[in-house]
Protein backbone atom coordinates (compact mmCIF):
# COMPACT_ATOMS: atom_id res chain seq x y z
CA UNK A 1 0.00 0.00 0.00
CA UNK A 2 2.87 2.30 0.84
CA UNK A 3 4.47 1.57 -2.55
CA UNK A 4 1.19 2.28 -4.34
CA UNK A 5 0.82 5.64 -2.54
CA UNK A 6 4.40 6.53 -3.49
CA UNK A 7 3.71 5.81 -7.15
CA UNK A 8 0.55 7.93 -7.03
CA UNK A 9 2.52 10.74 -5.40
CA UNK A 10 5.24 10.59 -8.07
CA UNK A 11 2.66 10.56 -10.83
CA UNK A 12 0.91 13.59 -9.29
CA UNK A 13 4.20 15.48 -9.25
CA UNK A 14 4.78 14.46 -12.85
CA UNK A 15 1.39 15.80 -13.93
CA UNK A 16 2.08 19.06 -12.12
CA UNK A 17 5.39 19.33 -13.98
CA UNK A 18 3.61 18.74 -17.27
CA UNK A 19 1.08 21.44 -16.36
CA UNK A 20 3.90 23.90 -15.62
CA UNK A 21 5.56 23.04 -18.91
CA UNK A 22 2.31 23.47 -20.83
CA UNK A 23 1.68 26.85 -19.19
CA UNK A 24 5.01 28.14 -20.47
CA UNK A 25 5.13 30.75 -23.20
CA UNK A 26 7.09 28.38 -25.42
CA UNK A 27 4.66 26.84 -27.95
CA UNK A 28 6.79 23.71 -28.17
CA UNK A 29 6.08 22.78 -24.57
CA UNK A 30 3.25 20.71 -26.04
CA UNK A 31 6.05 18.42 -27.16
CA UNK A 32 6.98 17.75 -23.53
CA UNK A 33 3.40 17.00 -22.59
CA UNK A 34 3.15 14.63 -25.51
CA UNK A 35 6.27 12.75 -24.43
CA UNK A 36 5.01 11.83 -20.97
CA UNK A 37 1.38 11.37 -21.96
CA UNK A 38 2.12 8.98 -24.81
CA UNK A 39 4.68 6.73 -23.17
CA UNK A 40 3.73 3.61 -21.22
CA UNK A 41 6.04 4.67 -18.37
CA UNK A 42 5.46 8.43 -17.86
CA UNK A 43 7.78 8.64 -14.85
CA UNK A 44 10.58 6.83 -16.66
CA UNK A 45 10.08 9.11 -19.66
CA UNK A 46 10.21 12.23 -17.52
CA UNK A 47 13.49 11.07 -16.00
CA UNK A 48 15.28 11.15 -19.37
CA UNK A 49 14.07 14.64 -20.33
CA UNK A 50 16.16 17.79 -19.76
CA UNK A 51 15.03 21.32 -20.57
CA UNK A 52 16.91 24.61 -20.19
CA UNK A 53 15.32 24.84 -16.72
CA UNK A 54 16.69 21.44 -15.66
CA UNK A 55 19.80 21.27 -13.49
CA UNK A 56 21.21 18.56 -15.77
CA UNK A 57 20.71 20.45 -19.04
CA UNK A 58 23.97 22.44 -19.14
CA UNK A 59 26.15 19.59 -17.95
CA UNK A 60 24.74 17.20 -20.57
CA UNK A 61 25.11 19.74 -23.36
CA UNK A 62 28.59 20.90 -22.37
CA UNK A 63 29.84 17.33 -22.00
CA UNK A 64 28.88 16.52 -25.57
CA UNK A 65 30.12 19.68 -27.32
CA UNK A 66 33.58 18.71 -28.61
CA UNK A 67 34.11 21.80 -30.78
CA UNK A 68 34.05 24.88 -28.55
CA UNK A 69 33.01 27.22 -31.34
CA UNK A 70 29.55 25.71 -30.78
CA UNK A 71 29.60 26.34 -27.03
CA UNK A 72 29.09 30.11 -27.31
CA UNK A 73 26.06 31.83 -25.72
CA UNK A 74 24.91 32.79 -29.22
CA UNK A 75 24.88 29.18 -30.43
CA UNK A 76 21.29 27.89 -30.93
CA UNK A 77 20.39 25.47 -28.15
CA UNK A 78 17.99 22.53 -28.15
CA UNK A 79 14.56 23.08 -26.63
CA UNK A 80 14.83 19.63 -25.07
CA UNK A 81 17.50 16.99 -24.56
CA UNK A 82 16.24 13.41 -24.37
CA UNK A 83 18.73 10.83 -23.13
CA UNK A 84 16.75 7.62 -23.61
CA UNK A 85 17.57 4.39 -21.83
CA UNK A 86 15.00 2.35 -23.73
CA UNK A 87 14.16 2.23 -27.42
CA UNK A 88 10.47 2.84 -26.70
CA UNK A 89 11.37 6.35 -25.51
CA UNK A 90 12.93 6.99 -28.93
CA UNK A 91 9.75 5.84 -30.61
CA UNK A 92 7.71 8.25 -28.47
CA UNK A 93 10.11 11.10 -29.20
CA UNK A 94 9.76 10.53 -32.94
CA UNK A 95 5.95 10.46 -32.72
CA UNK A 96 5.75 13.64 -30.62
CA UNK A 97 8.34 15.63 -32.58
CA UNK A 98 6.50 14.89 -35.83
CA UNK A 99 3.23 15.94 -34.21
CA UNK A 100 4.58 19.18 -32.75
CA UNK A 101 7.11 20.28 -35.37
CA UNK A 102 10.50 19.87 -33.72
CA UNK A 103 13.45 18.63 -35.74
CA UNK A 104 15.61 15.91 -34.23
CA UNK A 105 19.38 16.01 -33.88
CA UNK A 106 20.92 12.61 -33.10
CA UNK A 107 23.94 12.72 -30.83
CA UNK A 108 26.20 9.74 -30.20
CA UNK A 109 29.53 11.27 -29.18
CA UNK A 110 29.42 14.96 -30.11
CA UNK A 111 32.39 14.87 -32.50
CA UNK A 112 30.51 16.24 -35.52
CA UNK A 113 32.95 18.80 -36.93
CA UNK A 114 30.18 21.32 -37.64
CA UNK A 115 28.12 20.63 -34.53
CA UNK A 116 25.18 19.34 -36.56
CA UNK A 117 24.38 16.67 -33.97
CA UNK A 118 23.52 19.29 -31.35
CA UNK A 119 23.01 22.62 -33.19
CA UNK A 120 20.26 23.75 -35.58
CA UNK A 121 18.83 27.01 -36.89
CA UNK A 122 15.26 25.75 -36.41
CA UNK A 123 13.42 24.60 -33.25
CA UNK A 124 14.91 21.23 -32.38
CA UNK A 125 15.56 18.64 -29.72
CA UNK A 126 18.59 16.44 -29.17
CA UNK A 127 18.32 12.68 -28.95
CA UNK A 128 21.37 11.85 -26.86
CA UNK A 129 22.30 8.17 -27.33
CA UNK A 130 24.73 8.14 -24.40
CA UNK A 131 22.92 5.31 -22.58
CA UNK A 132 23.01 3.01 -25.62
CA UNK A 133 26.61 2.02 -24.97
CA UNK A 134 26.58 -1.71 -24.28
CA UNK A 135 29.26 -3.85 -25.94
CA UNK A 136 28.56 -7.59 -26.17
CA UNK A 137 31.44 -9.61 -27.62
CA UNK A 138 31.08 -13.14 -28.99
CA UNK A 139 34.62 -14.44 -29.47
CA UNK A 140 33.42 -17.70 -31.03
CA UNK A 141 31.63 -16.00 -33.92
CA UNK A 142 34.10 -13.09 -33.95
CA UNK A 143 31.29 -10.55 -33.76
CA UNK A 144 30.03 -7.97 -31.28
CA UNK A 145 26.86 -5.93 -30.83
CA UNK A 146 27.85 -2.35 -29.99
CA UNK A 147 25.48 0.44 -28.96
CA UNK A 148 25.63 3.66 -30.93
CA UNK A 149 26.61 5.64 -27.81
CA UNK A 150 29.58 3.39 -26.99
CA UNK A 151 32.92 5.00 -27.69
CA UNK A 152 35.66 3.40 -29.75
CA UNK A 153 37.69 3.13 -26.56
CA UNK A 154 34.91 1.28 -24.75
CA UNK A 155 34.53 -0.99 -27.76
CA UNK A 156 38.26 -1.77 -27.95
CA UNK A 157 38.45 -2.35 -24.19
CA UNK A 158 35.63 -4.87 -24.22
CA UNK A 159 37.12 -6.70 -27.20
CA UNK A 160 40.65 -7.09 -25.79
CA UNK A 161 39.27 -8.02 -22.38
CA UNK A 162 37.77 -11.09 -24.07
CA UNK A 163 40.57 -11.83 -26.53
CA UNK A 164 43.67 -9.72 -27.23
CA UNK A 165 43.99 -11.34 -30.68
CA UNK A 166 40.68 -9.84 -31.84
CA UNK A 167 40.25 -6.28 -33.04
CA UNK A 168 37.84 -3.95 -34.77
CA UNK A 169 39.26 -1.83 -37.62
CA UNK A 170 37.95 1.56 -36.54
CA UNK A 171 39.39 4.96 -35.56
CA UNK A 172 42.24 6.37 -33.52
CA UNK A 173 40.30 8.65 -31.18
CA UNK A 174 38.92 6.61 -28.26
CA UNK A 175 36.25 9.19 -27.36
CA UNK A 176 34.50 9.05 -30.74
CA UNK A 177 31.20 7.13 -30.51
CA UNK A 178 30.32 4.20 -32.71
CA UNK A 179 27.02 5.61 -34.03
CA UNK A 180 28.39 8.51 -36.04
CA UNK A 181 31.82 7.02 -36.74
CA UNK A 182 30.60 3.83 -38.40
CA UNK A 183 27.66 5.39 -40.22
CA UNK A 184 30.03 7.77 -42.06
CA UNK A 185 32.74 5.22 -42.84
CA UNK A 186 35.28 5.20 -40.01
CA UNK A 187 39.00 4.73 -40.75
CA UNK A 188 41.87 3.87 -38.43
CA UNK A 189 45.22 2.11 -38.04
CA UNK A 190 43.99 -1.25 -39.40
CA UNK A 191 42.38 0.09 -42.59
CA UNK A 192 45.08 -1.08 -45.02
CA UNK A 193 44.49 -4.72 -44.07
CA UNK A 194 40.81 -4.71 -43.12
CA UNK A 195 39.20 -1.61 -44.62
CA UNK A 196 36.88 0.78 -42.80
CA UNK A 197 34.75 0.30 -39.71
CA UNK A 198 31.69 0.37 -42.00
CA UNK A 199 33.19 -2.38 -44.17
CA UNK A 200 33.06 -4.65 -41.13
CA UNK A 201 29.40 -4.32 -40.11
CA UNK A 202 27.20 -7.39 -40.54
CA UNK A 203 23.89 -6.26 -38.98
CA UNK A 204 22.23 -3.29 -37.28
CA UNK A 205 19.18 -2.35 -35.27
CA UNK A 206 17.54 0.98 -36.03
CA UNK A 207 14.37 3.03 -35.46
CA UNK A 208 12.85 4.47 -38.62
CA UNK A 209 10.73 7.59 -39.13
CA UNK A 210 7.58 5.58 -38.42
CA UNK A 211 8.93 4.35 -35.10
CA UNK A 212 9.53 0.81 -36.32
CA UNK A 213 12.48 -1.13 -34.90
CA UNK A 214 14.27 -2.87 -37.77
CA UNK A 215 17.24 -5.15 -38.21
CA UNK A 216 19.06 -6.06 -41.41
CA UNK A 217 16.47 -8.62 -42.45
CA UNK A 218 13.48 -6.33 -41.92
CA UNK A 219 15.06 -3.08 -43.16
CA UNK A 220 16.31 -4.61 -46.42
CA UNK A 221 19.69 -4.46 -48.09
CA UNK A 222 19.26 -0.97 -49.56
CA UNK A 223 18.85 0.73 -46.18
CA UNK A 224 21.51 -1.51 -44.65
CA UNK A 225 23.86 -0.38 -47.42
CA UNK A 226 23.05 3.30 -46.79
CA UNK A 227 23.75 3.33 -43.04
CA UNK A 228 27.28 1.96 -43.54
CA UNK A 229 29.00 5.07 -44.89
CA UNK A 230 26.04 7.21 -46.02
CA UNK A 231 25.56 8.80 -42.57
CA UNK A 232 22.78 7.06 -40.67
CA UNK A 233 21.22 10.27 -39.32
CA UNK A 234 19.80 10.96 -42.80
CA UNK A 235 17.68 7.82 -42.60
CA UNK A 236 17.10 6.39 -39.11
CA UNK A 237 18.19 6.37 -35.49
CA UNK A 238 21.00 3.84 -35.10
CA UNK A 239 20.47 1.76 -31.95
CA UNK A 240 23.41 -0.62 -32.38
CA UNK A 241 25.67 -2.20 -34.94
CA UNK A 242 26.76 -5.82 -35.13
CA UNK A 243 30.41 -5.66 -36.08
CA UNK A 244 32.79 -8.23 -37.50
CA UNK A 245 35.95 -8.71 -35.44
CA UNK A 246 39.25 -9.46 -37.16
CA UNK A 247 42.22 -11.48 -36.02
CA UNK A 248 45.47 -9.63 -35.34
CA UNK A 249 48.94 -10.85 -34.45
CA UNK A 250 50.09 -10.85 -30.84
CA UNK A 251 53.44 -9.61 -32.15
CA UNK A 252 52.99 -5.90 -32.83
CA UNK A 253 55.74 -3.33 -33.39
CA UNK A 254 55.54 0.45 -33.58
CA UNK A 255 57.90 3.34 -34.22
CA UNK A 256 57.81 7.13 -34.41
CA UNK A 257 60.50 9.19 -36.17
CA UNK A 258 60.48 13.00 -36.27
CA UNK A 259 62.15 15.01 -39.03
CA UNK A 260 62.14 18.78 -39.56
CA UNK A 261 62.71 20.83 -42.69
CA UNK A 262 66.37 21.13 -41.67
CA UNK A 263 66.52 17.32 -41.67
CA UNK A 264 65.22 16.94 -45.23
CA UNK A 265 61.56 16.55 -44.22
CA UNK A 266 60.40 17.79 -47.64
CA UNK A 267 62.23 15.04 -49.52
CA UNK A 268 61.10 12.45 -46.98
CA UNK A 269 57.45 13.49 -47.26
CA UNK A 270 57.68 13.34 -51.04
CA UNK A 271 59.15 9.82 -50.85
CA UNK A 272 56.47 8.81 -48.30
CA UNK A 273 53.80 9.66 -50.85
CA UNK A 274 55.35 7.26 -53.34
CA UNK A 275 55.93 4.44 -50.86
CA UNK A 276 53.35 4.34 -48.05
CA UNK A 277 50.39 3.01 -50.07
CA UNK A 278 52.55 0.26 -51.62
CA UNK A 279 53.85 -1.24 -48.36
CA UNK A 280 52.63 -4.66 -47.18
CA UNK A 281 49.09 -4.62 -45.77
CA UNK A 282 50.42 -5.50 -42.31
CA UNK A 283 52.28 -2.17 -42.17
CA UNK A 284 50.72 1.27 -41.70
CA UNK A 285 53.05 4.25 -42.09
CA UNK A 286 51.10 7.30 -40.94
CA UNK A 287 52.41 10.85 -41.41
CA UNK A 288 51.75 13.68 -38.96
CA UNK A 289 52.64 17.28 -39.82
CA UNK A 290 52.80 20.26 -37.51
CA UNK A 291 54.92 23.33 -36.68
CA UNK A 292 57.54 23.37 -33.90
CA UNK A 293 60.53 25.42 -32.79
CA UNK A 294 63.67 24.21 -34.52
CA UNK A 295 66.44 22.98 -32.21
CA UNK A 296 68.94 23.99 -34.86
CA UNK A 297 67.82 27.51 -35.79
CA UNK A 298 65.42 28.47 -33.01
CA UNK A 299 62.88 29.46 -35.65
CA UNK A 300 59.54 27.85 -36.38
CA UNK A 301 59.79 24.91 -38.73
CA UNK A 302 57.61 22.14 -40.10
CA UNK A 303 58.02 18.79 -38.40
CA UNK A 304 57.05 15.53 -40.08
CA UNK A 305 56.45 12.56 -37.77
CA UNK A 306 56.44 9.12 -39.39
CA UNK A 307 54.44 6.73 -37.21
CA UNK A 308 54.50 3.04 -38.01
CA UNK A 309 52.33 0.12 -36.87
CA UNK A 310 53.35 -3.36 -37.97
CA UNK A 311 51.89 -6.79 -37.29
CA UNK A 312 55.19 -8.60 -36.89
CA UNK A 313 58.60 -8.43 -35.26
CA UNK A 314 61.25 -5.73 -35.15
CA UNK A 315 63.72 -7.41 -37.51
CA UNK A 316 61.11 -7.99 -40.18
CA UNK A 317 59.87 -4.40 -39.89
CA UNK A 318 63.34 -2.89 -40.17
CA UNK A 319 64.04 -5.07 -43.19
CA UNK A 320 60.89 -3.91 -44.99
CA UNK A 321 61.53 -0.25 -44.21
CA UNK A 322 65.19 -0.32 -45.23
CA UNK A 323 64.25 -1.90 -48.53
CA UNK A 324 61.26 0.35 -49.31
CA UNK A 325 62.17 3.60 -47.54
CA UNK A 326 65.90 3.58 -46.63
CA UNK A 327 66.01 7.39 -46.59
CA UNK A 328 64.06 7.39 -43.34
CA UNK A 329 66.86 5.45 -41.62
CA UNK A 330 64.76 3.25 -39.33
CA UNK A 331 66.90 1.29 -36.84
CA UNK A 332 66.04 -1.44 -34.34
CA UNK A 333 66.42 0.95 -31.42
CA UNK A 334 63.67 3.17 -32.90
CA UNK A 335 61.12 0.37 -32.56
CA UNK A 336 58.86 -0.49 -29.65
CA UNK A 337 57.33 -3.92 -29.11
CA UNK A 338 53.69 -3.48 -28.04
CA UNK A 339 51.95 -5.98 -25.80
CA UNK A 340 48.76 -5.67 -27.88
CA UNK A 341 47.48 -3.86 -30.96
CA UNK A 342 45.36 -1.63 -28.73
CA UNK A 343 48.51 -0.14 -27.14
CA UNK A 344 48.99 1.72 -30.41
CA UNK A 345 46.24 4.14 -29.32
CA UNK A 346 48.25 5.77 -26.50
CA UNK A 347 51.45 5.36 -28.55
CA UNK A 348 49.90 7.32 -31.44
CA UNK A 349 49.07 10.21 -29.10
CA UNK A 350 52.50 10.04 -27.38
CA UNK A 351 50.92 8.98 -24.10
CA UNK A 352 52.34 6.39 -21.64
CA UNK A 353 51.77 2.80 -22.74
CA UNK A 354 50.75 1.84 -19.21
CA UNK A 355 47.74 4.15 -19.56
CA UNK A 356 46.00 2.17 -22.31
CA UNK A 357 42.92 1.03 -20.40
CA UNK A 358 42.46 4.39 -18.68
CA UNK A 359 42.60 6.16 -22.06
CA UNK A 360 40.15 3.72 -23.63
CA UNK A 361 37.57 4.22 -20.92
CA UNK A 362 37.77 8.00 -20.55
CA UNK A 363 35.35 10.23 -22.43
CA UNK A 364 37.83 13.15 -22.39
CA UNK A 365 39.58 13.51 -25.77
CA UNK A 366 43.37 12.88 -25.68
CA UNK A 367 45.82 14.42 -25.47
CA UNK A 368 44.90 18.13 -25.44
CA UNK A 369 41.92 19.99 -23.96
CA UNK A 370 38.93 20.93 -26.07
CA UNK A 371 39.33 23.83 -28.46
CA UNK A 372 37.53 25.63 -31.24
CA UNK A 373 38.54 24.32 -34.64
CA UNK A 374 37.84 24.08 -38.34
CA UNK A 375 38.74 20.75 -39.92
CA UNK A 376 38.45 19.32 -43.41
CA UNK A 377 39.64 16.30 -45.38
CA UNK A 378 41.10 15.62 -48.79
CA UNK A 379 41.86 12.53 -50.85
CA UNK A 380 45.06 12.63 -52.90
CA UNK A 381 45.46 10.71 -56.15
CA UNK A 382 49.02 11.66 -57.19
CA UNK A 383 52.07 12.59 -55.07
CA UNK A 384 52.29 16.32 -54.39
CA UNK A 385 55.59 17.56 -55.88
CA UNK A 386 58.25 19.05 -53.64
CA UNK A 387 57.46 22.56 -54.85
CA UNK A 388 53.83 21.96 -53.90
CA UNK A 389 54.87 20.71 -50.46
CA UNK A 390 56.86 23.90 -49.96
CA UNK A 391 53.74 25.96 -50.72
CA UNK A 392 51.89 23.96 -48.05
CA UNK A 393 54.74 24.52 -45.55
CA UNK A 394 54.55 28.28 -46.16
CA UNK A 395 50.88 28.31 -45.17
CA UNK A 396 51.52 26.17 -42.09
CA UNK A 397 54.27 28.51 -40.94
CA UNK A 398 51.99 31.56 -41.28
CA UNK A 399 49.57 30.23 -38.67
CA UNK A 400 50.53 31.12 -35.08
CA UNK A 401 50.15 28.90 -32.03
CA UNK A 402 48.35 26.60 -31.51
CA UNK A 403 49.82 25.15 -34.69
CA UNK A 404 47.96 23.37 -37.46
CA UNK A 405 47.57 19.62 -37.11
CA UNK A 406 47.68 17.47 -40.23
CA UNK A 407 47.48 13.68 -40.51
CA UNK A 408 48.14 11.92 -43.81
CA UNK A 409 46.85 8.34 -43.85
CA UNK A 410 47.95 5.97 -46.64
CA UNK A 411 45.48 3.77 -48.47
CA UNK A 412 46.39 1.00 -50.90
CA UNK A 413 46.17 -2.71 -50.01
CA UNK A 414 42.60 -3.56 -48.88
CA UNK A 415 41.39 0.01 -49.37
CA UNK A 416 42.28 -0.20 -53.06
CA UNK A 417 40.65 -3.63 -53.48
CA UNK A 418 37.14 -2.85 -52.18
CA UNK A 419 34.82 -1.54 -54.95
CA UNK A 420 33.75 2.11 -54.64
CA UNK A 421 30.08 1.04 -54.65
CA UNK A 422 30.41 -1.63 -51.93
CA UNK A 423 29.18 0.89 -49.35
CA UNK A 424 28.39 4.63 -49.77
CA UNK A 425 31.99 5.63 -48.90
CA UNK A 426 33.44 5.85 -52.43
CA UNK A 427 37.06 6.90 -51.91
CA UNK A 428 38.95 3.75 -52.84
CA UNK A 429 41.12 2.69 -55.80
CA UNK A 430 42.93 5.71 -57.21
CA UNK A 431 43.29 7.53 -53.87
CA UNK A 432 46.77 6.95 -52.45
CA UNK A 433 46.26 8.77 -49.14
CA UNK A 434 43.83 10.86 -47.13
CA UNK A 435 44.61 14.26 -45.60
CA UNK A 436 43.08 15.43 -42.33
CA UNK A 437 43.75 19.06 -41.42
CA UNK A 438 42.76 20.89 -38.27
CA UNK A 439 43.18 24.60 -37.54
CA UNK A 440 42.32 25.32 -33.92
CA UNK A 441 42.24 28.18 -31.46
CA UNK A 442 41.47 28.97 -27.83
CA UNK A 443 39.16 31.77 -26.78
CA UNK A 444 35.92 33.32 -27.98
CA UNK A 445 37.21 36.34 -29.90
CA UNK A 446 35.26 36.72 -33.19
CA UNK A 447 38.33 38.32 -34.76
CA UNK A 448 40.49 35.33 -33.82
CA UNK A 449 37.89 32.92 -35.15
CA UNK A 450 37.68 34.82 -38.42
CA UNK A 451 41.47 34.81 -38.71
CA UNK A 452 41.68 31.04 -38.15
CA UNK A 453 38.84 30.35 -40.56
CA UNK A 454 40.72 32.30 -43.20
CA UNK A 455 43.87 30.28 -42.48
CA UNK A 456 41.97 26.99 -42.71
CA UNK A 457 40.46 27.98 -46.03
CA UNK A 458 43.80 29.13 -47.39
CA UNK A 459 45.39 25.79 -46.48
CA UNK A 460 42.45 23.98 -48.05
CA UNK A 461 42.84 26.08 -51.20
CA UNK A 462 46.56 25.37 -51.55
CA UNK A 463 46.10 21.62 -51.17
CA UNK A 464 43.26 21.88 -53.66
CA UNK A 465 45.83 22.66 -56.36
CA UNK A 466 47.09 19.08 -56.13
CA UNK A 467 43.93 16.96 -55.90
CA UNK A 468 41.04 16.13 -58.21
CA UNK A 469 38.51 18.96 -58.33
CA UNK A 470 35.67 17.64 -60.47
CA UNK A 471 34.30 17.45 -57.86
CA UNK A 472 36.85 17.73 -55.11
CA UNK A 473 36.46 14.81 -52.74
CA UNK A 474 35.48 15.09 -49.08
CA UNK A 475 34.76 12.75 -46.18
CA UNK A 476 31.24 12.58 -44.74
CA UNK A 477 32.49 11.88 -41.19
CA UNK A 478 34.44 15.17 -41.43
CA UNK A 479 31.44 17.33 -42.24
CA UNK A 480 32.29 20.63 -43.92
CA UNK A 481 29.45 23.14 -44.28
CA UNK A 482 31.62 25.24 -46.59
CA UNK A 483 30.62 22.73 -49.27
CA UNK A 484 27.00 23.87 -49.05
CA UNK A 485 23.90 23.31 -46.92
CA UNK A 486 20.30 22.27 -47.37
CA UNK A 487 17.48 24.76 -47.35
CA UNK A 488 15.65 25.04 -44.04
CA UNK A 489 12.57 23.91 -45.94
CA UNK A 490 12.61 21.49 -48.85
CA UNK A 491 15.96 20.97 -50.58
CA UNK A 492 16.27 19.83 -54.18
CA UNK A 493 18.36 16.79 -54.98
CA UNK A 494 20.49 18.86 -57.35
CA UNK A 495 21.28 21.43 -54.69
CA UNK A 496 22.23 18.66 -52.26
CA UNK A 497 24.46 17.15 -54.95
CA UNK A 498 26.78 20.16 -54.53
CA UNK A 499 27.94 18.78 -51.18
CA UNK A 500 26.76 15.19 -51.67
CA UNK A 501 28.93 14.69 -54.74
CA UNK A 502 32.20 15.31 -52.88
CA UNK A 503 31.16 12.99 -50.04
CA UNK A 504 29.58 10.14 -52.00
CA UNK A 505 30.42 10.63 -55.71
CA UNK A 506 28.50 8.09 -57.83
CA UNK A 507 26.83 6.64 -54.74
CA UNK A 508 24.86 9.83 -54.09
CA UNK A 509 21.90 8.96 -56.32
CA UNK A 510 21.47 5.55 -54.72
CA UNK A 511 21.41 7.25 -51.31
CA UNK A 512 18.69 9.59 -52.58
CA UNK A 513 16.69 6.59 -53.77
CA UNK A 514 17.01 4.92 -50.36
CA UNK A 515 15.98 8.13 -48.62
CA UNK A 516 12.94 8.47 -50.87
CA UNK A 517 11.94 4.92 -50.05
CA UNK A 518 12.41 4.93 -46.26
CA UNK A 519 11.83 8.60 -45.28
CA UNK A 520 9.86 10.32 -48.08
CA UNK A 521 8.63 13.06 -45.72
CA UNK A 522 12.22 13.96 -44.81
CA UNK A 523 11.77 13.59 -41.04
CA UNK A 524 15.47 12.91 -40.50
CA UNK A 525 17.09 16.05 -41.85
CA UNK A 526 19.91 18.44 -41.03
CA UNK A 527 22.19 20.88 -42.84
CA UNK A 528 23.68 18.13 -44.99
CA UNK A 529 21.20 15.26 -44.82
CA UNK A 530 20.26 13.29 -47.92
CA UNK A 531 16.98 14.70 -49.35
CA UNK A 532 14.18 12.56 -50.83
CA UNK A 533 13.02 13.02 -54.37
CA UNK A 534 9.72 14.93 -54.74
CA UNK A 535 6.71 12.65 -54.90
CA UNK A 536 6.09 13.36 -58.60
CA UNK A 537 9.67 12.31 -59.37
CA UNK A 538 9.10 9.04 -57.53
CA UNK A 539 6.00 8.38 -59.64
CA UNK A 540 7.90 9.17 -62.83
CA UNK A 541 10.69 6.80 -61.87
CA UNK A 542 8.20 4.02 -61.12
CA UNK A 543 6.41 4.54 -64.44
CA UNK A 544 9.70 4.28 -66.35
CA UNK A 545 10.72 0.97 -64.75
Amino acid sequence: MKTSNNIIHQFTILLLCVAVWAASADPHQDFLSCLVQNHSDPIGMSNVISTPNSTSYSSILNATVQNLRFALPSTPKPRVIITPDHESQIQTAIYCSKKHGLQVRILSGGHDFEGSSYVAEVPFFVLNMFNFRSVSVDANSRTAWVGSGATLGETYYNIVRVNTSLAYPAGYYPTVAIGGHVSGGGYGPLLRKWGLAADNVVDARVVDANGRILDRASMGEDLFWAIRGGVGASFVVILEYKIRLVEVSNEVTAFSLKRTLEQDATKLVYKWQNVSHKLPEDLLLELQLTVVQSNQTGNRTVQATFVGLFEGGVDQLVGIMNESFPELGLAKEDCVQLSSWVDFIPYFFELPLNSTYRILLTRVPPPTPKSSFKSTADFVQQPIPEEGLKKIWDVLLEIPSPPVQMNWTPFGARMAAIPASEIPFPHRGENIFMVFKKVQWQGTSPELAQERFAAARKLHSVIGEFVENNPRRAYADYRDLDLGVNNIGETSVEKARIWGGPYFRNNFDRLVNVKTMVDPDDYFRNEQSIPPRPSHSCQSNQEST
